[in-house]
């Protein structure tokens, strides 16, 4: 451990980035700006789609947060690494204020754990829908749907708000240089002058309640639905069924997943290569992949987006439930 002259409280960070394949950051830019533009229209596509839709069903409001959640989640991180690929080598890294990279980091958690949050209100919304489809319309209300998106964010940002007080209240020391494009927790963890397993105990509460409730609730909800579905007499009636719920079990598989293997570790395994490499992908694919995976294939949001777009076809009937994707 480092001395006691050695520990100070820094003014900011370097952000290494890409600094060090300097042949390859015009690629890199290009590539990301490209993947960047594309989540962009995207998700801004489907909330305007949804707001064109004069009467909304409650489902609607779960695809439209979870738009908007990815939409916030890629230009809290994206737009600072590419301007970063912009600048020439500046050796070390890029500059970053100790409150800018807190705001970050506060940021990005809040968001990611909103989403955590809002796919588990999703498996609910599904359990509803399979398990007890004649009482749907009266249990799933518009206005439960807004104190559950409600919850989700409020439940996100006092997360993010503890676990950031936490990690920047730590003791830095050494060169203060970040392996990392954005502030991410792990790489912060990594500067931190103490090496006891204490540091890790706000990650590991945030990992409880962001990851292991959420997934508890999730699971729950479908092992009631799978119940449901193994007293189905129709072989096609359990197909149908099932595959109603194959987008949400996708788009949570790609999110728990990648945020269980980045996160869900002690500090001593930490790679910073290879967490910056998973990063970049966790930060730029998966909100790419989420309007193709799930909200592009509802009838109702395709509907609609033909409708933005000048394509007028004949609509579904509105007020089917969240499963029927």
């Amino acid at each position: 451990m480092d001395s006691p002259g050695n520990i100070t409280m820094p003014c900011g960070f370097l952000l290494r980035g890409f600094a060090e394949f300097p042949h390859l950051r015009p690629a890199l830019f290009l590539l990301l700006l490209a993947v960047h533009l594309a989540t962009l229209s995207g998700n801004l596509l489907i909330l305007v789609a949804v707001a064109s839709v004069p009467s909304r069903p409650p489902m609607l409001l779960f695809l439209c947060q979870l738009s908007a959640i990815e939409l916030c989640y890629t230009l809290v991180v994206v737009p600072r690494s590419l301007a970063d690929l912009t600048m020439p080598n500046q050796g070390r890294g890029s500059p970053i204020s100790f409150l800018g990279c807190a705001v970050q980091m506060q940021l990005f958690v809040a968001l990611g754990g909103a989403e955590c949050f809002l796919l588990a209100a999703m498996a609910y919304d599904r359990y509803v829908a399979i398990c007890h489809p004649l009482r749907y319309a009266a249990v799933v209300t518009p206005g439960l749907c807004v104190k559950l998106a409600l919850a989700c964010c409020f439940g996100g940002l006092a997360v993010s708000l503890g676990l950031t007080v936490a990690v920047f209240h730590l003791p830095f020391c050494g060169s203060h240089l970040l392996v990392h494009f954005f502030c991410d927790i792990t790489a912060l963890l990594h500067l931190a002058c103490t090496r006891s397993y204490i540091d890790e105990l706000p990650l590991l509460g945030a990992c409880l309640v962001l990851l292991l409730l959420p997934s508890v609730l999730i699971l729950a909800s479908y092992g009631a639905i799978v119940a449901a579905l193994r007293r189905l007499r129709s072989a096609g009636g359990q197909r149908k069924a099932a595959s109603t719920c194959a987008s949400h079990l996708v788009v949570t598989f790609l999110h728990y997943g990648c945020a269980t293997f980045m996160y869900v570790r002690p500090k001593a395994s930490y790679t910073p290569k290879l967490d910056r490499t998973l990063a970049l992908v966790y930060t730029n694919v998966t909100p790419l992949l989420y309007p193709l995976i799930y909200s592009l294939r509802n009838r109702e949001i395709t509907a609609a987006i033909r409708r933005v777009l000048g394509r007028r076809r004949p609509t579904q009937a509105v007020g089917q439930s969240l499963c029927e994707l």
